[in-house]
């Protein structure tokens, strides 16, 4: 068995903007990546199982990534991801406003894309080009 570590082909990414709460952070992060299992099947492995044979549920097969930068860096990501038409999710200053799913979606589709509050993204993809979209930005500490 090796004991070298297992290097992906792909990375999925989270791009925080740098001026969120806590909260806000931590929230954003698991909206943005809730929905890549969904549409890219194949970042889930396997589900889980503990001695006693109680199950859990699946979860990406790979890290998850999380970047910070400012609104700046985001902008030039999000320019960059949709050029390169990788999977990815936003999300947008105006749903911390919104209590539910269907008030998120028209929020978001209310703004055209260049005038988007973004806050947070995520990309999933060939290694290479998401180092690309999130060229600037740094990791998260």
């Amino acid at each position: 068995m090796s004991t070298e570590p297992l290097r992906f082909d792909t990375k999925i990414a989270v791009l925080l903007r740098e001026d969120l709460e806590p909260w806000q952070r931590l929230n954003v992060t698991a909206f943005l990546v809730s929905g890549l299992g969904t549409q890219v099947p194949e970042v889930i492995g396997e589900p889980y199982e503990d001695a006693d044979g109680v199950g859990y549920l699946p979860m990406f097969r790979q890290p998850v990534l999380v970047f910070q930068g400012t609104k700046e860096t985001l902008t030039a990501a999000h320019a960059r991801v949709l050029s390169r038409a990788l999977p990815r999710a936003v999300f947008t200053g105006d749903l911390f406003t919104t209590g539910n799913d269907r008030d998120n979606r028209a929020a978001v589709r209310a703004v055209p894309t260049a005038e988007l509050d973004l806050v947070g993204l995520s990309v999933y993809g060939p290694r290479n080009a998401v180092d690309k979209v999130v060229k600037g930005a740094r990791m998260h500490p």
